[in-house]
């Protein structure tokens, strides 16, 4: 499995780019600038990092994602469970909801997605 891994800063960072894909690197070291104060060789130095992870590509000055955004947390989310909760999604809803109570319509929505899995 490929390393997903990221740090804050290059978690703004790759929001920026999903944001705004396909992006020129140019453009992108832009925005880095206004929103990152980012210096243009950082940002091509993060950039070239997150392309050896294959999160994104740069081909011909054009940056483009490998994982999209929702893939990415999904991975980020997998790991938390398996590495804090020995991979038991029943033992780390407990621990969420025993500080934060789920709503009626999330309490439903988790409901409608266990009928959903059973049914196959």
């Amino acid at each position: 499995m490929n390393d997903y891994k990221m740090g804050q800063a290059e978690t703004r960072f790759a929001e920026i780019i999903w944001e705004n894909e396909p992006i020129s690197s140019t453009e992108l070291a832009k925005r880095c600038e206004a929103q990152l104060q980012w210096k243009k060789s950082t940002t091509y130095t993060v950039l070239r990092r997150l392309c050896e992870k294959k999160i994104f590509r740069n081909e011909n000055g054009t940056v483009t994602s490998l994982l999209s955004k929702e893939e990415f947390y999904a991975v980020q989310s997998e790991k938390f469970v398996e590495e804090t909760f020995h991979g038991s999604l029943p033992a780390f809803l407990a621990a969420f909801t025993a500080r934060k109570k789920l709503t009626a319509e999330e309490a439903a929505y988790l409901h409608r997605m266990i009928s959903e899995y059973e049914e196959g």
